[in-house]
Protein backbone atom coordinates (compact mmCIF):
# COMPACT_ATOMS: atom_id res chain seq x y z
CA UNK A 1 0.00 0.00 0.00
CA UNK A 2 1.01 3.18 -0.80
CA UNK A 3 -0.19 5.54 2.60
CA UNK A 4 0.76 9.18 2.48
CA UNK A 5 -0.36 10.28 6.15
CA UNK A 6 -0.59 6.72 7.95
CA UNK A 7 1.66 4.43 9.10
CA UNK A 8 1.06 0.53 8.64
CA UNK A 9 2.56 -2.38 10.24
CA UNK A 10 1.55 -6.04 11.11
CA UNK A 11 2.90 -7.42 14.84
CA UNK A 12 1.99 -11.14 15.07
CA UNK A 13 -1.35 -10.94 13.31
CA UNK A 14 -2.64 -7.09 14.28
CA UNK A 15 -2.74 -4.48 11.66
CA UNK A 16 -1.24 -1.19 14.05
CA UNK A 17 -2.43 1.98 12.01
CA UNK A 18 -0.53 4.91 12.95
CA UNK A 19 -2.34 8.36 12.11
CA UNK A 20 1.20 9.66 10.90
CA UNK A 21 1.23 13.88 10.61
CA UNK A 22 2.51 14.23 14.00
CA UNK A 23 3.42 17.84 12.87
CA UNK A 24 -0.16 18.50 11.98
CA UNK A 25 -1.07 16.81 15.30
CA UNK A 26 -2.37 14.39 12.95
CA UNK A 27 -5.17 16.85 11.33
CA UNK A 28 -7.80 14.95 9.83
CA UNK A 29 -7.73 15.31 5.69
CA UNK A 30 -9.17 14.19 2.65
CA UNK A 31 -5.53 12.09 2.21
CA UNK A 32 -5.88 10.36 5.19
CA UNK A 33 -9.67 9.20 4.80
CA UNK A 34 -8.22 7.78 1.37
CA UNK A 35 -5.31 6.38 3.59
CA UNK A 36 -7.54 5.05 5.76
CA UNK A 37 -10.19 3.53 3.36
CA UNK A 38 -7.45 1.49 1.69
CA UNK A 39 -5.98 0.62 4.54
CA UNK A 40 -9.35 -1.28 6.28
CA UNK A 41 -9.83 -2.49 2.95
CA UNK A 42 -6.45 -4.57 3.18
CA UNK A 43 -7.15 -6.02 6.57
CA UNK A 44 -10.53 -7.20 5.55
CA UNK A 45 -8.52 -9.03 2.65
CA UNK A 46 -6.04 -10.15 4.38
CA UNK A 47 -6.54 -13.56 6.48
CA UNK A 48 -3.50 -13.65 8.82
CA UNK A 49 -4.81 -10.04 10.27
CA UNK A 50 -6.71 -10.90 13.17
CA UNK A 51 -7.56 -7.56 14.33
CA UNK A 52 -6.69 -3.68 13.96
CA UNK A 53 -5.02 -1.19 16.26
CA UNK A 54 -5.57 2.46 15.65
CA UNK A 55 -3.12 4.89 17.44
CA UNK A 56 -1.29 8.47 16.37
CA UNK A 57 2.66 9.45 15.82
CA UNK A 58 3.37 12.04 18.32
CA UNK A 59 1.82 13.91 21.16
CA UNK A 60 -2.02 14.36 20.01
CA UNK A 61 -4.07 11.33 18.36
CA UNK A 62 -6.07 13.59 16.55
CA UNK A 63 -6.31 17.42 16.52
CA UNK A 64 -9.77 17.54 13.97
CA UNK A 65 -9.85 18.29 10.95
CA UNK A 66 -6.86 20.30 9.21
CA UNK A 67 -8.47 23.82 9.90
CA UNK A 68 -5.69 25.18 7.22
CA UNK A 69 -8.04 25.80 4.74
CA UNK A 70 -9.23 28.78 7.04
CA UNK A 71 -12.86 29.94 6.27
CA UNK A 72 -13.73 27.21 3.61
CA UNK A 73 -12.25 24.25 5.40
CA UNK A 74 -16.00 22.68 5.81
CA UNK A 75 -16.80 23.76 2.20
CA UNK A 76 -13.89 21.77 0.80
CA UNK A 77 -13.16 18.74 3.33
CA UNK A 78 -16.21 16.88 2.01
CA UNK A 79 -15.46 16.55 -1.29
CA UNK A 80 -16.51 13.30 -2.38
CA UNK A 81 -20.53 13.21 -3.62
CA UNK A 82 -19.22 11.90 -6.61
CA UNK A 83 -18.63 8.55 -4.83
CA UNK A 84 -22.80 8.85 -3.55
CA UNK A 85 -26.19 9.09 -5.54
CA UNK A 86 -27.48 12.18 -3.37
CA UNK A 87 -27.20 15.74 -4.38
CA UNK A 88 -25.32 16.82 -1.40
CA UNK A 89 -20.99 16.19 -0.17
CA UNK A 90 -20.81 13.29 1.92
CA UNK A 91 -18.96 13.78 5.61
CA UNK A 92 -15.34 12.73 5.33
CA UNK A 93 -15.59 11.25 9.00
CA UNK A 94 -19.14 9.53 8.46
CA UNK A 95 -17.80 7.99 5.52
CA UNK A 96 -14.64 6.24 7.29
CA UNK A 97 -17.11 5.16 10.46
CA UNK A 98 -19.20 3.64 8.26
CA UNK A 99 -15.90 1.71 6.54
CA UNK A 100 -15.41 0.93 10.11
CA UNK A 101 -18.41 -0.10 11.12
CA UNK A 102 -18.32 -2.62 8.16
CA UNK A 103 -15.45 -4.44 8.65
CA UNK A 104 -14.80 -7.93 9.43
CA UNK A 105 -11.80 -7.77 12.05
CA UNK A 106 -12.41 -6.44 16.18
CA UNK A 107 -10.89 -2.25 15.81
CA UNK A 108 -9.14 -0.84 18.72
CA UNK A 109 -7.97 2.49 19.34
CA UNK A 110 -4.96 3.30 21.77
CA UNK A 111 -5.54 7.10 22.20
CA UNK A 112 -2.38 8.33 23.03
CA UNK A 113 -2.97 11.87 23.04
CA UNK A 114 -5.57 15.16 22.49
CA UNK A 115 -8.64 13.88 20.63
CA UNK A 116 -10.35 16.64 18.48
CA UNK A 117 -13.52 16.62 16.85
CA UNK A 118 -13.41 13.67 13.76
CA UNK A 119 -10.03 12.56 16.31
CA UNK A 120 -12.52 11.90 19.00
CA UNK A 121 -15.59 10.65 16.85
CA UNK A 122 -13.58 8.55 14.49
CA UNK A 123 -12.59 6.40 17.70
CA UNK A 124 -16.51 5.56 18.07
CA UNK A 125 -16.78 3.08 15.41
CA UNK A 126 -13.83 0.69 16.97
CA UNK A 127 -14.96 -2.14 19.56
CA UNK A 128 -12.86 -0.96 22.29
CA UNK A 129 -11.28 2.44 23.38
CA UNK A 130 -7.99 2.49 25.43
CA UNK A 131 -6.67 5.39 26.83
CA UNK A 132 -3.56 6.59 27.90
CA UNK A 133 -3.58 8.94 30.93
CA UNK A 134 -2.53 11.41 28.59
CA UNK A 135 -5.22 11.47 26.28
CA UNK A 136 -8.37 13.58 26.44
CA UNK A 137 -11.42 14.10 24.09
CA UNK A 138 -13.29 16.81 23.06
CA UNK A 139 -16.87 17.29 20.54
CA UNK A 140 -16.07 20.96 19.79
CA UNK A 141 -18.58 21.32 16.58
CA UNK A 142 -21.12 23.96 17.69
CA UNK A 143 -17.98 26.13 18.79
CA UNK A 144 -16.94 26.24 15.56
CA UNK A 145 -20.47 26.84 14.05
CA UNK A 146 -21.02 23.12 12.64
CA UNK A 147 -22.71 19.91 13.68
CA UNK A 148 -21.44 16.32 15.01
CA UNK A 149 -19.72 14.42 12.78
CA UNK A 150 -18.71 10.97 11.45
CA UNK A 151 -22.04 9.38 12.10
CA UNK A 152 -21.48 10.39 16.01
CA UNK A 153 -25.49 11.07 16.47
CA UNK A 154 -25.68 7.52 16.14
CA UNK A 155 -22.41 6.15 18.09
CA UNK A 156 -21.88 8.53 20.80
CA UNK A 157 -25.30 8.06 22.41
CA UNK A 158 -24.91 4.30 22.55
CA UNK A 159 -21.58 4.72 24.27
CA UNK A 160 -22.43 6.99 27.09
CA UNK A 161 -25.74 7.61 27.17
CA UNK A 162 -28.18 10.72 25.55
CA UNK A 163 -27.39 13.01 28.47
CA UNK A 164 -23.70 12.39 28.86
CA UNK A 165 -23.68 12.95 24.58
CA UNK A 166 -25.69 15.98 24.42
CA UNK A 167 -23.84 17.86 27.54
CA UNK A 168 -20.15 17.11 25.94
CA UNK A 169 -21.72 17.79 22.28
CA UNK A 170 -23.23 21.56 23.56
CA UNK A 171 -20.62 22.43 25.14
CA UNK A 172 -17.21 21.16 22.85
CA UNK A 173 -15.87 20.89 26.92
CA UNK A 174 -12.49 18.88 27.14
CA UNK A 175 -13.10 15.93 28.31
CA UNK A 176 -10.20 14.00 30.35
CA UNK A 177 -9.20 10.61 30.26
CA UNK A 178 -10.31 9.91 34.29
CA UNK A 179 -13.58 11.70 32.77
CA UNK A 180 -13.55 9.40 29.57
CA UNK A 181 -13.23 6.27 31.58
CA UNK A 182 -16.10 7.05 34.02
CA UNK A 183 -18.55 7.78 31.27
CA UNK A 184 -17.38 4.45 29.45
CA UNK A 185 -15.88 6.10 26.65
CA UNK A 186 -13.10 4.33 27.10
CA UNK A 187 -12.50 0.84 28.25
CA UNK A 188 -9.20 0.67 29.56
CA UNK A 189 -6.72 3.45 31.10
CA UNK A 190 -3.15 2.90 30.91
CA UNK A 191 0.58 4.92 31.16
CA UNK A 192 1.68 6.17 28.03
CA UNK A 193 4.67 3.98 27.98
CA UNK A 194 2.58 0.86 28.27
CA UNK A 195 -0.76 2.18 26.03
CA UNK A 196 0.49 -0.09 22.95
CA UNK A 197 1.58 -3.00 24.76
CA UNK A 198 -1.47 -3.15 26.38
CA UNK A 199 -3.62 -2.57 23.79
CA UNK A 200 -1.59 -5.32 21.72
CA UNK A 201 -2.40 -7.69 24.52
CA UNK A 202 -6.03 -7.29 24.62
CA UNK A 203 -5.99 -7.59 20.61
CA UNK A 204 -4.68 -10.87 21.78
CA UNK A 205 -7.02 -12.31 23.81
CA UNK A 206 -9.94 -11.49 22.11
CA UNK A 207 -8.57 -13.56 18.90
CA UNK A 208 -6.21 -15.79 20.05
CA UNK A 209 -8.83 -18.54 20.90
CA UNK A 210 -11.38 -17.62 18.58
CA UNK A 211 -12.85 -18.44 15.06
CA UNK A 212 -11.58 -15.26 12.53
CA UNK A 213 -15.48 -16.34 10.74
CA UNK A 214 -16.83 -16.50 13.76
CA UNK A 215 -15.88 -13.13 15.22
CA UNK A 216 -16.24 -11.45 11.90
CA UNK A 217 -19.86 -12.71 12.24
CA UNK A 218 -20.31 -11.46 16.15
CA UNK A 219 -18.69 -8.26 15.36
CA UNK A 220 -21.44 -7.61 12.32
CA UNK A 221 -24.07 -9.01 14.33
CA UNK A 222 -23.88 -6.62 17.63
CA UNK A 223 -23.42 -3.57 15.96
CA UNK A 224 -26.10 -3.88 13.01
CA UNK A 225 -28.67 -6.19 14.91
CA UNK A 226 -28.53 -3.74 18.45
CA UNK A 227 -29.61 -1.47 16.79
CA UNK A 228 -32.59 -2.99 15.28
CA UNK A 229 -36.21 -1.87 17.12
CA UNK A 230 -37.41 -5.79 18.34
CA UNK A 231 -35.28 -9.05 19.16
CA UNK A 232 -37.81 -11.08 16.53
CA UNK A 233 -35.71 -9.79 13.23
CA UNK A 234 -32.46 -10.68 15.07
CA UNK A 235 -33.56 -13.96 16.19
CA UNK A 236 -34.24 -14.56 12.17
CA UNK A 237 -30.58 -13.59 11.67
CA UNK A 238 -29.12 -15.53 14.93
CA UNK A 239 -30.61 -18.24 13.51
CA UNK A 240 -29.30 -18.10 9.94
CA UNK A 241 -25.77 -17.07 11.43
CA UNK A 242 -25.81 -20.47 13.90
CA UNK A 243 -27.14 -22.95 11.42
CA UNK A 244 -23.95 -21.78 8.45
CA UNK A 245 -21.83 -21.99 11.57
CA UNK A 246 -23.01 -24.92 13.31
CA UNK A 247 -22.40 -26.96 9.88
CA UNK A 248 -19.06 -25.31 9.32
CA UNK A 249 -15.33 -26.85 9.98
CA UNK A 250 -14.54 -24.53 12.32
CA UNK A 251 -17.72 -25.77 14.35
CA UNK A 252 -16.20 -29.55 14.15
CA UNK A 253 -12.85 -28.28 15.44
CA UNK A 254 -14.54 -26.60 18.07
CA UNK A 255 -16.00 -29.18 19.38
CA UNK A 256 -13.23 -31.42 18.98
CA UNK A 257 -10.76 -29.51 20.44
CA UNK A 258 -13.13 -28.70 24.04
CA UNK A 259 -13.43 -32.38 24.34
CA UNK A 260 -9.65 -33.63 23.17
CA UNK A 261 -8.45 -30.85 25.56
CA UNK A 262 -6.14 -28.90 22.96
CA UNK A 263 -5.87 -25.38 21.45
CA UNK A 264 -8.22 -25.21 18.48
CA UNK A 265 -7.43 -24.83 14.91
CA UNK A 266 -9.66 -22.93 13.38
CA UNK A 267 -9.23 -23.37 9.09
CA UNK A 268 -12.11 -21.03 7.98
CA UNK A 269 -11.69 -17.77 6.30
CA UNK A 270 -13.48 -14.49 6.51
CA UNK A 271 -12.11 -13.84 2.93
CA UNK A 272 -14.60 -16.32 2.15
CA UNK A 273 -16.30 -18.40 4.55
CA UNK A 274 -18.93 -15.59 6.14
CA UNK A 275 -21.93 -16.87 6.17
CA UNK A 276 -24.58 -17.53 3.34
CA UNK A 277 -26.56 -14.84 5.27
CA UNK A 278 -24.06 -12.16 5.19
CA UNK A 279 -24.62 -9.12 4.71
CA UNK A 280 -27.60 -9.08 6.07
CA UNK A 281 -28.00 -5.11 6.60
CA UNK A 282 -27.50 -3.23 3.49
CA UNK A 283 -27.27 0.97 3.83
CA UNK A 284 -30.18 2.56 1.91
CA UNK A 285 -26.75 5.10 1.03
CA UNK A 286 -25.13 2.13 -1.65
CA UNK A 287 -22.62 3.83 -3.41
CA UNK A 288 -23.27 3.44 -7.37
CA UNK A 289 -20.96 1.05 -9.63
Amino acid sequence: MNLSTLLFEIIDSVAVITLNRPKKLNAFNQAMLHDFINALDHCDADDHIKAIVITGAGRAFCSGADLSGGENTFKNEFDNSKSYSEDFNRDSGGILTLRMFNCLKPILVACNGPAVGVGATLQLAADIRIASTAASYSFPFARRGIAPDACSSWFLPKIVGISKALEWSYSGDKISSDEARNASLISYLTSPEDLIAETLSIADKITTNSSPVSIASTRQMMWSLSSYPSPEEAHIIDSKVIQSRGSSNDAVEGVMSFLEKRKATFRNKVSSDMPSAYPWVKSKFEKED
